[in-house]
């Protein structure tokens, strides 16, 4: 493994590729767009960054974005660039202003997205990764194969924590695995962090005591740090099994100053994605952004689903979980269970069992749930049932033919 950090972009540029990948290399090490005193042969050697590779693509006559250089010709490369470890050390934070910082402002690109990542030893020395991912979830959840199911509470806001703990109540008799917290529920004061806390811990561990069963139910903490290790500690103390956090709202720093004081399993939620991603040529892909949270210490990384609510398509989506399950480090692979969501029913499984090859994996449904003919305990049933078909490799419409929980979903969420 190299000692050099490495990095892939896809680049549009109305001038010469090899001339804007240099431009790359120097504002994002020691250079800048002028020659300065002490920018000797000696320190750029030492410490620039250096164009790996270059691969021409296609070009096209209009740009992707607006603003910079103007040309006739806009030209799309395939880019490698890569970066001393001693520039910044295996450090985070400062690896993100690295390899996502002012480029993607340069004047010489009309397109620039980051694809891949690929980072020296050192990291996995200084980053942990997930303490639970896949073996923890599935051991605090009882759930030893399959994937977990799970639901979101909905309404999103303006539940009181009573509302909420009723609802709780009716999912978990339901037969559910998993219930998370919107993203837009965090502290309000309809329905404060701890008052929640207390009603939905009291419904689930008095669920568990009769039954055996612990729903996992992920709170979300999100806040600065402090409120989030509070959040934690409080979760923790009354018996919760789960918290969740909005990655792209507390940042990196945010993220990692809550990871290494939680007991918990993280459930890392990407809401405002599409703004890093959406745009073809600028941003990220999944597989990049996502490495950074995986060394960070998310437990739970959300991969939309098929046949989703979004913009993001069928082949983004089992492209993204299936990078969730690429090792990063040989002893360190830093795997979290996918969470897919997004509307969601017992019609997805079977092809995103067929596309991922596993049920290593939470599949979240809201509407598929709640809105079964037959009411949230049939589409519980539905939706494990749908999944028992396609691991056993048996049609859904055959498999509903003896299932009337899963034969009146098919028929209630038909397109």
């Amino acid at each position: 493994m190299s000692d050099r950090i490495e990095a892939d972009y896809l680049i549009e540029t109305p001038i010469d590729p090899a001339r804007a990948a240099a431009v790359m290399a120097g504002e994002q090490s020691a250079g800048t767009f002028v020659k300065v005193p002490g920018e000797t042969p000696e320190l750029q050697a030492r410490a620039g960054a250096q164009v790996v590779s270059l691969t021409p693509l296609d070009a096209t006559d209009s740009p992707s974005l607006r603003g910079g250089q103007q040309g006739t010709r806009y030209q799309r490369a395939k880019v490698t660039l890569s970066w001393p470890l001693d520039n910044i050390g295996p450090d985070l934070p400062n690896l993100m202003a690295t390899v996502a910082g002012n480029l993607f402002e340069l004047a010489q690109f009309s397109g620039l997205r980051l694809l891949d990542l690929r980072l020296p030893r050192a990291f996995a020395e200084a980053y942990s990764g997930p303490k639970f991912g896949i073996t923890g979830t599935r051991k605090l959840a009882g759930v030893a194969d399959g994937p977990l199911i799970g639901t979101i509470i909905k309404p999103s806001v303006g539940l009181d924590p009573q509302d909420t703990a009723k609802l709780v109540g009716t999912l978990a008799e339901a037969g559910i695995d998993f219930i998370k917290d919107d993203e837009l529920q965090a502290n309000g004061p309809a329905c404060p962090f701890e008052e929640r806390v207390s009603a939905v811990m009291d419904v689930i561990n008095a669920h568990a005591d009769r039954t055996g069963k612990k729903v996992m139910y992920a709170f979300n903490l999100t806040g600065e740090v402090d409120e989030m290790r509070a959040r934690h500690d409080f979760a923790l103390s009354k018996g919760a099994t789960c918290v969740m956090v909005s990655l792209n709202s507390v940042g990196v720093a945010g993220f990692l100053g809550l990871s290494r004081h939680s007991a918990l399993p993280l459930h890392a939620h990407r809401n405002g994605w599409g703004y890093l991603s959406r745009a073809e040529l600028l941003g990220w892909d999944y597989a990049a952004w996502s490495k950074i949270w995986r060394l960070a210490g998310a437990d739970h990384m959300h991969v939309n689903g098929l046949q989703n609510k979004f913009s993001e398509s069928d082949a983004s989506v089992i492209a993204s979980a299936k990078s969730l399950l690429t090792p990063l480090f040989g002893d360190a692979p830093c795997i979290p269970m996918p969470v897919f969501s997004s509307g969601q029913s017992a019609l997805q499984p079977p092809e995103t069992y067929r596309h991922l090859g596993h049920a290593d994996c939470i599949y979240a449904a809201g509407g598929g749930i709640m809105a079964h003919p037959d009411g949230p305990r049939a589409g519980v049933a539905a939706l494990r049932q749908s999944w028992q078909a396609a691991m056993a490799g048996i049609p859904a419409a055959d498999y509903a033919k003896s299932h009337p929980e899963l034969a009146r979903a098919l028929k209630a969420y038909a397109k």
